[in-house]
C-alpha cells in the first residue's frame, strides 16, 4: 500500500494531528478501503443572497452551489485511487441534502512533486474539474490539520488560465476531533477579494470505513480516461493533468 498523500505532502507533522484525523487522512491507493461520513452542516452555502444568482449560472458544475441553509444533513465518500495519470489522489464526493434540493459537491486531491523535489497536494474541483488550486497544509498545536489555497487555474478548453489574486478565491478550512461530541468537525470559508464571502460551510459527522467497491468492467471504464480504485459514478466528467 501506498503512502497517503496527506502524509507525504505534511511530512513528520502527520504525526502531531489528533490521532483521529491521522485515522480519517490515511486512506491510500490499494488500503482496500473508503470512507463514509454523515454529519449536519450547522451553517452550509451562500449567505450573501446578492450573490445567489451568480453561483446559481454556475452550479453545474458542481463546486459552487446558490443555496444556503442551517441544519443540513449531508453525505461524505472518499475514494483513495491513481488517477489516470498514475498519480496518488483522493476523491471527495458530497451529497447536501436542501429541502427539495440535493446538491452534489465534489473534488479530486492529487499529490504532484514539486520544483523543490518535495510533495505539494492539487485540488481539483467540481463535475469537470475545471478548476485547480494548490493546497498549503499545516498541523497546529492542538492536533488540527489546517490548510489554505494558493494559486489557482481555470482550464477552459486548451487554454490553461492562472487567476491572478484580484480574481482569485481563498479557501480557509480547518478539521479536527471532537472528544466531547464523539465527532470530526470541519469549517471551511471561501473569501473573494471584491465579493467576500463566496461559500461556507461547517459542521460535525460519524466517519467509518468500508470495503472498496467492486472494480468496473474494462468495458465499462476505458483505461485511457479512468482512475484506477475510483467507482464510475465518483469519477469526474474530465480529467486534467496539471496545474
Amino acid at each position: 500500500m501506498s503512502t497517503p498523500i496527506y502524509e507525504l505532502a505534511l511530512g513528520s507533522k502527520f504525526r502531531q494531528l489528533q490521532p483521529e484525523l491521522q485515522e480519517y487522512f490515511s486512506l491510500a491507493p490499494g488500503s482496500g478501503s473508503y470512507g463514509i461520513g454523515e454529519g449536519v452542516f450547522d451553517v452550509v452555502g451562500c449567505r450573501q443572497k446578492w450573490l445567489r444568482p451568480l453561483l446559481a449560472a454556475v452550479a453545474g458544475e458542481q463546486a459552487f452551489f446558490p443555496e444556503y441553509g442551517e441544519r443540513i444533513p449531508f453525505r461524505i465518500e472518499n475514494h483513495a485511487h491513481l488517477d489516470p495519470f498514475g498519480r496518488s489522489s483522493l476523491t471527495a464526493r458530497r451529497e447536501i441534502f436542501f429541502p427539495g434540493r440535493t446538491r452534489l459537491f465534489h473534488d479530486t486531491t492529487v499529490a504532484e512533486t514539486g520544483d523543490d523535489g518535495g510533495t505539494r497536494l492539487v485540488d481539483y474541483l467540481g463535475r469537470y474539474r475545471r478548476l485547480a488550486t494548490a493546497l498549503d497544509l499545516d498541523a497546529t498545536p492542538e492536533g488540527r490539520l489546517r490548510g489554505v489555497s494558493s494559486a489557482s487555474r481555470l482550464f477552459l478548453g486548451p487554454l490553461r488560465l492562472s487567476l491572478p489574486a484580484s480574481l482569485d478565491a481563498k479557501a480557509f478550512a480547518e478539521q479536527w476531533w471532537d472528544p466531547l461530541e464523539g465527532k470530526h468537525r470541519i469549517q471551511v470559508k471561501v473569501l473573494q477579494k471584491h465579493l467576500g464571502l463566496v461559500l461556507v460551510y461547517a459542521g460535525s459527522f460519524d466517519y467509518r470505513l468500508a470495503p472498496s467497491l467492486p472494480a468496473p468492467d474494462a468495458a465499462a471504464a476505458p483505461t485511457a480516461t479512468a482512475a484506477v480504485g475510483l467507482p464510475r459514478y465518483a469519477e469526474p466528467d474530465r480529467w486534467e493533468r496539471r496545474v
